[in-house]
Order: C-alpha cells, then structure tokens, then sequence
C-alpha cells in the first residue's frame, strides 16, 4: 500500500474505554482526527464504552458500530467498513490486547502492538521484570498486591520496598489514583484508594532526579527514537493535574548533557525492539543521581492532546504529525 492509492481508507479512530482515562481519550482522539490527512483517509470517531460502541457520522451525530462486520450505516443508508484502526484508548480494552484481538480476528490493521505486547505492557509490574533482564535497563524495587482483602502491614511493605514510595494502579496511566506516600500511616489509605481503579496495586520505590521522557515509532522497519523531554512538575508528583491542566514545565529538548539525551534515545530504541512493539510508543525514565537512567514505565498509546508529550516532540524533531501519522497507518498495513 502506498500513498498514491485509489481508494481512500476508512480510519476509525478508536477511544473511550472503561477507565477513568476516558476523558483524556477523548481528547486525544479529537487531536488525531485533526491530523488525518482527509485526500488519504476517511477519518471517523469510534466511542467505546462498556454500554455502547457508536461512530459519529457527523459532529455529535452518532450511530452504532456493527461488531460483525467492524463498520456502520452512514447518514445515506450505505455500509461503511473500516479499513485500518487508529486506536487511542488510554487503559481497558484498547491498552490491554482486547481490541487487538478482536480486530486480529476481523483482519483489521492497527497502529498498536499486538495481543501479547499490549497485554505485558499494560501490566506495569511485569512489563518492568521482563526489561529488567535486558542489558542497561535498571528498574525500581517494587512490589505488586493482587488480593485487596489480603494487603500487608506498612512495616511489611516498607522492609521490602522501603519509604517514600508511589502507589498507583498495576494497570493504569495518567497518574489516576496514584499517591506518594511519606508515611506509614498513609500507606493503606494510598493502597486501597489505587485498588479502587485497579485490580492489582503496584507500591514502587521513590526515584529521585531528573524525570524525563522519549517517544519512539517505526516506518518502514526502522525504528526511531525522538527527542528527549524533561519534566519539571510544580506538584508533588507528575499527577493527573499536572500532565493535563499545565502545573507542569515540559522542555523540550531535554536540559541534559548530550550523552545522557543520546543514551535515553538508545534505551528508548532498544525497549521498543525488546517488547517487539509497532506505531508510537513512550517511555518514561528518572535519571538518578550517577547520571543513569531508571525506567519507570512504558505507554504503548501515549496521550495525544494539545499538552501531550509525543506532539512536542515530532515538532522539536522536525516533523509535522500529520505525516508521522500517514506514515505509522500505512507502515502498519503493511506489516
């Protein structure tokens, strides 16, 4: 496939979801279709809920999505199938390997991993294990609680992974019902507010330094790294407030030294071979005190709204985002 098809494609582009993140889903989404180029695709919302799949066939207007078929009716009465799968669900079921699936056994393309990497990114924990035995890649101590009616003692977790820690949802972004905790007292509070927006707790070590963070994608078999942002938060934490509501300094390029930046933009590279991932993915890092990098997670849909990191980037890296998007659409077709 190459741009000087006939015909165009029907893009939908998927959001919504079932977690908290559904808002900033949205708006990623809007952000997407924004940069569509409309002389290749025929660029379409899809809304995923747990009630209601739509596609909205107009501004506001909406009709169901056709499961059967991964399509609908437009506004002339005709079916329309989608050609290809933009999907920028921020957690369950487009973070997870449930739409991949789904759309696997449609024979739909799409912009993600698949089944297997979605699903081992989305869980935290075990994503951070498994990179962990690769080369250069150094990890907090961490511990994940999977039974909320079975949680340790604050003494039991703070021998293991000491104090401070942040303890957030296992499978989860956005910093949603994410806490640092300073002190015992706040431990089991912090634990059972993260079980209430996950099934499994992570409680993961405090790192302290510079936060910075790397997308990445590959076209054509390359795979590239893009420029390094440091984040510099007002808050306690790079929180939900922060990542969305601008309590936060995102500077990019990163103010670090030049082997430093180069060094993220490799790890970053060879994370994304590891995990044998495809389209856009972001990792986020705290560089310590000796000048290296500790991971702290990977996003396999990073945000894609105005304030979003991977937008920065493609601009300090010289690029437009709409032909980075035309580019990861048609790359991924032909994989």
């Amino acid at each position: 496939m190459s741009t000087a098809q006939k015909k165009k494609l029907n893009v939908a582009v998927v959001a919504g979801g079932y977690s908290n993140e559904y808002p900033v889903s949205i708006r990623s989404a809007r952000s997407i279709l924004s940069w569509l180029d409309r002389e290749l695709f025929n660029p379409y919302l899809v809304i995923i809920k747990k009630e209601k799949r739509v596609v909205e066939i107009k501004e506001e207007t909406y009709t169901d999505l056709d499961l059967s078929s991964f399509g609908f009716m437009n506004i002339e009465g005709k079916q329309v199938k989608f050609d290809y799968a933009f999907i920028t669900i921020h957690g369950t079921p487009g973070e997870d390997g449930k739409i991949q699936g789904y759309l696997d056994i449609m024979g739909v393309p799409y912009n993600t991993g698949g089944v297997l990497q979605e699903a081992l990114t989305f869980d935290k924990y075990t994503c951070n294990l498994f990179l962990s035995n690769f080369p250069g890649i150094r990890i907090a101590r961490s511990k994940r609680l999977s039974d909320k009616l079975s949680i340790p003692s604050a003494d039991e977790l703070i021998r293991e992974v000491g104090l401070p820690v942040f303890v957030k949802p296992n499978a989860g972004g956005s910093s949603i019902a994410t806490t640092r905790v300073d002190d015992p007292s706040q431990l089991q509070t912090a634990i059972k507010t993260a079980f209430e927006e996950a099934d499994s707790v992570m409680v993961e070590a405090l790192i302290n330094g510079t936060e910075v963070t790397c997308g990445c994608f590959k076209t054509n078999g390359d795979v590239t790294p893009l420029p390094v942002t440091e984040v510099v938060t007002h808050n306690r934490f790079f929180d939900y407030d922060a990542k969305y509501n601008g309590a936060v300094e995102e500077i990019t390029p990163a103010r670090i030294p030049a082997e430093q930046f180069a060094h993220i933009q490799h790890l970053t590279s060879e994370i994304y071979k590891h995990l044998d991932t495809k389209g856009i993915i972001r990792v986020d890092y705290i560089i310590e005190a000796d000048g290296q990098p500790t991971l702290l997670e990977v996003n396999t849909t990073p945000g894609m709204t105005g304030t979003s990191f991977i937008p920065q980037q493609v601009a300090a890296a010289g690029m437009s985002m709409p032909s980075l998007l035309t580019e990861i659409i048609f790359a991924t077709i032909k994989m």
